[in-house]
């Protein structure tokens, strides 16, 4: 129906066009790797902010109470803002602030905008992983001679994470494809290149070109997801 329709001479020459493409794809190429050094560089920040907001908020200690609060609103905040409004408030809004020492570089602000939704989203999935271990096993490492802080560590924590490994994975997928958002902050990432080719051109395989750049990063991702849940269920 698609191939065959009177229009799609017209969405193939606007979409996909061959010429377009090799005219395009090397500055956008160039462009995703800035795409993917941010997303490597604030996926390690979300791994370790994402834990630090998990122990806490799984902490049982009367004295972290306060804390417990505030990792709670944490979470619930930065999940409750849509991601783009994240990135507006955080690139735009810090600079207007005019404070001294505080960076005001676009690619900077914009991993912390990142940086801040997907850690309150991965802390909810950590969160999960540290309450599916049976208490038992805390027990266990406490009569062993472990401290509690050691046994959260040693025990606990390893076996939180072997289990939440696909919801993990399906988060970062997410991340992945969001980090074209910084567009909106004038970042010349892919996206943002696409964006300014198609607009120059009146033409939008630009667009295809970037697109087909996320898909080679987010299939491979989600091949390693299936297989680890498939896994997973087997030693099930």
């Amino acid at each position: 129906m698609v191939f065959t329709s009177s229009g799609w001479p017209d969405v193939r020459e606007t979409f996909f066009s061959s010429e377009a493409f090799k005219t395009s794809f090397p500055d956008i190429l160039d462009g995703f790797w800035l795409d993917v050094k941010l997303f490597l560089v604030v996926e390690v920040i979300v791994l370790m902010l994402g834990l630090l907001v998990a122990v806490i908020r799984t902490s049982r200690s009367p004295a972290l109470f306060p804390i417990r609060l505030l990792a709670a609103f944490y979470c619930d905040f930065f999940r409750g803002v849509p991601v783009i409004l994240l990135v507006y408030l955080v690139g735009f809004g810090i600079p207007a602030l005019a404070l001294e020492g505080v960076p005001t570089d676009p690619i900077i602000l914009a991993g912390v905008a990142l940086s801040l939704a997907y850690s309150s989203y991965v802390a909810e999935v950590y969160r999960a992983g540290i309450a599916s271990v049976h208490p038992s096993q805390t027990d266990a490492g406490l009569a062993t001679g472990l401290t509690r802080i050691q046994t959260l560590r040693f025990v606990v924590i390893p076996q939180a994470v072997r289990r939440v490994r696909p919801p993990l994975l399906n988060d970062f997928i997410s991340l992945q494809k969001d980090v074209a958002l910084v567009s909106i902050l004038g970042i010349s990432e892919a996206f943002r290149i696409a964006q300014v080719e198609a607009a120059s051109t009146f033409n939008y395989t630009p667009l295809i070109a970037a697109a087909l750049l996320y898909l080679a990063v987010t299939f491979p991702m989600a091949r390693i997801l299936d297989h680890i849940t498939a896994k997973e269920q087997i030693n099930s």
